[in-house]
């Protein structure tokens, strides 16, 4: 049996949308402090490289998780069925509450290896892969997250495919392979979809992603278009209040930001030193540090460190 735990949540649901080196187990375990989201996805991990010891002991950082980030989902890619088994029946006994394929991602690199997007190109394949990940991890429930097309919008065919599978969850992103993260998203074509998958399955929850700046205007987007909630990834950067109702980063003080910021930089490091790069955390301090005067140059400032005590060192020093 199923441990449907989407079936369970609150509507509309709010989700922190993947993103490669920045939604770790450090930023993740920051929002659940100042404004934790319904549903967390790791960064998307390569099921290929964990068919092996070299490349297990490298990705499985990535999957790491605390108690207190439940519900969360690992969120993998491949495109082959036998890998996206095994790595499933990994990530059940892992304690994972859900099991995410990425069919959207637009790099490359990605598309050389036949996953992420390249899959709206392969229907069957996907199909497979989602029947495969399913046979995996049976009792957990196993989402997509995907986009409305590759080269042009092709929601009709794709999400016909998509709405007759047995997924928990899509999470759609309105913007085709060919668009990358150019041009606006396109939210009448995730309606289109839903109302395409909804038809087919009733119970597949469906979730809109694209372009979301506040928690205002993804609710507002998840009733305008009747979805079952909405995922957002940019707009939280350097915003760990992003998803609380009552609490907002406009109305923190200066110091208050920059405190959280070396919050998040020391839990990164307890969680990370000597495994991950601490550059990483550059990305977080464009985002906490923006919208007041003198941003700019504590900014630059602040790009200059290389480790925590460098960090400490540059706050002291304001």
């Amino acid at each position: 049996m199923i441990n449907n735990f989407w079936i369970e949540l609150e509507k509309p649901i709010k989700i922190l949308a993947p993103m490669a080196s920045v939604t770790d187990s450090a930023f993740r375990q920051i929002l659940c402090k100042y404004g934790k989201p319904d549903v967390f996805l790791t960064e998307f991990v390569p099921a290929d490289a964990l068919m092996n010891d070299k490349g297990r002991e490298v990705k499985m950082i990535d999957l790491y998780f605390d108690k207190k980030e439940k519900p969360i989902v690992a969120q993998i890619f491949t495109s082959n069925a036998k890998h996206i088994f095994k790595t499933a029946n990994l990530l059940k006994d892992m304690g994972f509450d859900g099991i995410d394929i990425n069919m959207g991602c637009p790099e490359k690199n990605i598309q050389k290896q036949g996953a992420g997007a390249s899959l709206i190109r392969t229907p069957e394949l996907a199909k497979e892969l989602i029947s495969a990940c399913q046979e995996g991890a049976p009792n957990l429930p196993i989402s997509v997250k995907t986009r409305i097309g590759y080269l042009k919008n092709e929601v009709e065919s794709w999400f016909k495919c998509l709405g007759q599978t047995n997924l928990a969850a899509l999470i759609v992103h309105g913007r085709t392979k060919k668009q990358m993260y150019q041009g606006f998203a396109d939210w009448e074509a995730i309606k289109n979809a839903g109302d395409i998958v909804k038809s087919l399955n009733k119970n597949i929850i469906f979730i809109g992603n694209g372009d979301i700046k506040s928690l205002e205007e993804g609710l507002g987007k998840t009733e305008k278009y009747d979805l079952d909630g909405f995922a957002v990834g940019r707009a939280v950067l350097g915003n760990p209040w992003f998803f609380n109702k009552k609490e907002k980063k406009e109305d923190k003080s200066l110091e208050k930001i920059i405190a959280t910021l070396k919050e998040h930089a020391e839990t990164f490091d307890k969680l990370y030193s000597g495994k991950k790069n601490f550059l990483i955390m550059r990305g977080h301090f464009s985002g906490y540090i923006s919208g007041f005067p003198g941003a700019k140059e504590l900014r630059m400032k602040l790009m200059q460190v290389k480790n925590i005590k460098d960090l400490e060192s540059a706050i002291n020093n304001m």
